[in-house]
C-alpha cells in the first residue's frame, strides 16, 4: 500500500457535484499540488482554485482527512467539483501527473479500509450492498450488516469459544495438577450452547440471500389462462408477448420487480397443456422445472373455463376473466386483467406472501452471503465433533477449527485469499 490513488467516487457521467478521492501517502502533496495551497484543517471544507500546466480547471471544496482518522486508515483527500465530464477529466489527468500516484483498482479504497483495520469483512460486504441496493429491504438489511449487527454476532461466538478452547486446554496442560473435576465438562456445555446457536442461525430458509437476490416468483397455468398479460400488469409494461393463440410463451421470460419493498424476479412460462409440438413441450417441462425451483408459485386459472389446471403445490391460486360469466364460483382470488379488477388485492397478496417468507421475528441478523453459510456450517460441524469428544485434546483442536471458520467470516484470520473474490465486484472509486 506504498502507492497512492485515486478514482472518482460519485458516479460518472454529467451531475451537479463529483468527488473525487486521494488515498495514500502523497495525498497530502496531491491536494497542495493541484491547489498551490497548504492542506487545511482536518475535516474542514476549504474552496480552492483546481490547476494543472494549461491553467484553471475549476473552483471546488476540498476536504482533508489525516490517517488513522479517515475511511481508509491513511491520509486522505477529497476534491468536490463541478459535475462536467471535461472537469472531472481534467482534475483526473492532472492527478496522474503528480508523482507516486496511480489510477485505484475497483474497491480498492474498501480493501484499504480492512487491510487497516477501519472495517471488517461483513462491513465491507454491507458497504458493497448499500451501494447496490434498489429495494427498502435491501437498504435496511445492508444498512443493518453495515452497522455491524453480523460482527457482532459472529465476535461474540468466537469470543465464548477462546473461554471454551481455554477450559478444554487446561484439562491438557494441567492434567497431573489439582484442577477442579468439572472443566472439561464446563467446556462441553460452552461448546453445546454455541453449536445450538449456530444451527438456529443456519436454518434462517435464506431470508438474508433472497433479500439481497431477490425471490423468484413463478406464474403457471393453462394457456390462455392471462399469464402474460398478468406479468405484463405486475411489470406495468409489455414485457411479455399476449395473443390469443394458445402457445405464444414457449420459454422462461423474466422480469425484475420492486413489490412492496421487496426484490422479486417474475417469470412468465408457458401454458401447461398436452401437445405435440416440441418446442411447446420443451416449454411445458421449463415451465414445470421452473416451478419447482421457484420461492413462491401463482397459479393463474381461466374463471370461464370448465376446470383448472391440474397443478398442486402453488403458494397462491387466481382465477381470471372476472369480468365475463363463469360456470361456478370458485375458491381463490378473483382477476380481470382486462377491467384491472382485483389487481391491487392481487399485489397486497403477493406482498404478504414475500414478507412472510423473508421478515422473521427475533433480532438475529440474518445471513446475507453463501460465504458466510458455508463458514458456519463448517464451524457447527467441528463443534459437533467437540461436543462429542471424549478426549481433551479432540475437543480443543474442533474448537481450534470452529474459531478459524467464524473468524474467515469477519477477517479474523485466513483472508488474502479471499479479498480479491470479495473487491472484485466493487465499483472503482468505491
Amino acid at each position: 500500500m506504498a502507492d497512492t490513488i485515486f478514482a472518482l467516487s460519485t458516479a460518472p457521467g454529467r451531475s451537479g457535484v463529483a468527488i473525487i478521492r486521494v488515498s495514500g501517502p502523497q495525498a497530502g502533496a496531491a491536494l497542495e499540488t493541484l491547489s498551490g495551497e497548504a492542506k487545511p484543517l482536518a475535516r474542514q471544507a476549504a474552496l480552492r482554485r483546481f490547476r494543472d500546466g494549461d491553467g484553471e480547471i475549476d473552483r471546488g471544496l476540498v476536504l482533508w482527512f489525516e490517517g488513522p482518522a479517515s475511511f481508509t486508515g491513511e491520509d486522505s483527500a477529497e476534491f468536490h467539483i463541478h459535475g462536467g465530464r471535461a472537469i472531472v477529466e481534467a482534475m483526473l489527468a492532472a492527478l496522474s501527473q503528480v508523482q507516486h500516484l496511480r489510477p485505484a483498482e475497483p474497491g480498492e479504497f474498501t480493501r484499504r479500509a480492512v487491510e487497516n483495520g477501519k472495517l471488517d469483512l461483513t462491513r465491507a460486504e454491507a458497504l458493497a450492498d448499500l451501494i447496490d441496493a434498489e429495494t427498502g429491504a435491501q437498504r435496511r438489511q445492508a444498512l443493518r450488516q453495515y452497522e455491524g449487527a453480523l460482527y457482532e454476532l459472529y465476535e461474540a461466538w468466537r469470543t465464548r469459544l477462546i473461554a471454551a478452547a481455554a477450559w478444554a486446554e487446561a484439562a491438557i496442560d494441567f492434567a497431573d495438577e489439582e484442577i477442579p473435576d468439572d472443566v472439561f465438562g464446563k467446556a462441553r456445555a460452552g461448546i453445546g450452547e454455541i453449536a445450538e446457536e449456530i444451527q438456529s442461525h443456519l436454518q434462517d430458509r435464506h431470508r438474508g440471500e433472497l433479500v439481497r437476490d431477490g425471490v423468484h416468483i413463478t406464474v403457471i397455468g393453462e394457456p390462455n389462462a392471462g399469464k402474460s398479460s398478468l406479468v405484463n400488469a405486475l411489470a406495468k409494461r409489455d414485457v411479455a408477448i399476449v395473443s390469443e393463440t394458445a402457445g405464444t410463451t414457449r420459454d422462461v421470460i423474466e422480469v425484475h420487480l420492486n413489490l412492496g419493498g421487496y426484490l422479486v424476479t417474475l417469470a412468465d412460462t408457458a401454458g401447461l397443456r398436452e401437445t405435440s409440438d416440441a418446442i411447446e413441450s420443451e416449454g411445458v417441462r421449463r415451465a414445470l422445472a421452473r416451478a419447482e425451483a421457484a420461492d413462491l408459485v401463482v397459479l393463474l386459472q381461466d374463471g370461464t373455463a370448465a376446470k383448472g389446471a391440474a397443478f398442486s403445490g402453488a403458494d397462491l391460486v387466481v382465477w381470471n376473466k372476472a369480468d365475463l360469466p363463469w360456470p361456478e364460483p370458485r375458491e381463490g382470488l378473483k382477476l380481470s386483467l382486462k377491467t384491472g379488477e382485483g389487481l391491487d388485492a392481487l399485489v397486497a397478496a403477493l406482498t404478504g406472501k414475500v414478507a412472510q417468507k423473508l421478515e422473521a421475528p427475533g433480532e438475529a441478523p440474518p445471513i446475507t452471503r453463501a460465504r458466510h453459510r458455508h463458514a458456519l456450517q463448517e464451524a457447527a460441524d467441528a463443534l459437533g465433533r467437540a461436543r462429542a469428544a471424549h478426549e481433551p485434546e479432540l475437543m480443543a483442536e474442533d474448537v481450534r477449527l470452529a474459531m478459524r471458520a467464524i473468524g474467515r467470516i469477519t477477517g479474523k484470520v485466513d483472508v488474502e485469499d479471499l479479498l480479491d473474490v470479495i473487491f472484485r465486484d466493487f465499483c472503482i472509486g468505491k
